[in-house]
């Protein structure tokens, strides 16, 4: 009798280890989409999906490790996506189209679908944020909640300054610098980031330097704005822009937090955006 409960308990440990495994592993695939094979990491096995939106020369990879490893995923199902033209998601190379932003919210919205999603909320760091931003105005029904940091709907001059301030990534610290570099190579990634820089001052030539400012006020779904005081890319002015013109919005403004504010201090983030969420 002790026997068979050793073995009885024996295999319902192993089912726990197998449950816990399947929920926190990552697992790594391509699917087709809009004519294009988009990379995406998936982890998690909640009811609510929540997808990962990175920015300029992004990837789930480089953009999320701390979300991907902590993020509750007996809650949340988590999908990291690599837009088309960065990290996994080669060919094709990467380019800077005047509807570049609505095009990677289609893809993004479509690559959800895809993957069987019926709703899901989004996360979306600087261009991410951007892209996101545009998903929920353009897709109201299929957006659970919103998150951004780092995130714009407008480009001035000052941002042009800012992002001229980048475009030689020789310039770059090395620890920023180094995995991009090992991601896509050095020319890639070098030629890259100049075309973003001419592809996203071109804003500048709008009307109030318009991205998205119009779509704001369509954003329906509850919305969460974060923003480190210390980002030296993305002055709070656009946060604040977003807040006032998102009706129900709530800001959260970071006193130390800089522009990768989500890495630095991923276990505050990871918190506040799980109680956002739930």
């Amino acid at each position: 009798m002790r026997s068979s409960n050793n073995r009885l308990w024996f295999l319902w440990q192993m089912k726990r280890l197998s449950l816990v495994i399947a929920s926190t592993s990552v697992t790594s695939a391509k699917i087709q989409v809009n004519g294009v094979y988009l990379h995406y990491q998936q982890t998690g096995e909640g009811s609510h999906a929540v997808l990962l939106l990175p920015g300029m020369l992004g990837s789930g990879q480089t953009d999320f490790g701390p979300q991907l490893k902590s993020m509750n995923k007996q809650l949340f199902t988590i999908v990291a996506w690599d837009p088309r033209g960065y990290g996994k998601s080669i060919p094709p190379s990467r380019d800077f189209p005047p509807d570049f932003f609505e095009r990677d919210a289609k893809d993004a919205v479509d690559l959800m679908q895809a993957l069987k999603f019926e709703k899901f909320s989004l996360l979306g760091w600087s261009d991410g944020g951007i892209t996101a931003l545009i998903a929920a105005a353009k897709y109201p029904n299929l957006i659970h909640k919103l998150v951004v940091w780092g995130a714009n709907a407008s480009v001035t001059q000052e941002d042009v300054r800012i992002y001229s301030g980048i475009r030689d990534v020789s310039k770059w610290s090395e620890k920023v610098r180094k995995p991009l570099e090992e991601l896509y190579g050095h020319k890639y990634f070098a030629e890259t980031c100049e075309a973003w820089v001419d592809g996203i001052s071109r804003f500048a030539e709008n009307s109030d330097g318009n991205i998205c400012q119009q779509l704001l006020p369509d954003i329906k779904c509850p919305t969460f704005i974060i923003h480190g005081e210390k980002d030296p890319l993305v002055p709070q002015a656009h946060a604040e822009y977003i807040h006032k013109h998102i009706k129900g919005s709530r800001l959260l403004l970071m006193p130390e937090g800089k522009h990768n504010l989500h890495l630095r201090f991923a276990k505050d983030f990871n918190r506040e955006v799980e109680n956002f969420l739930c």
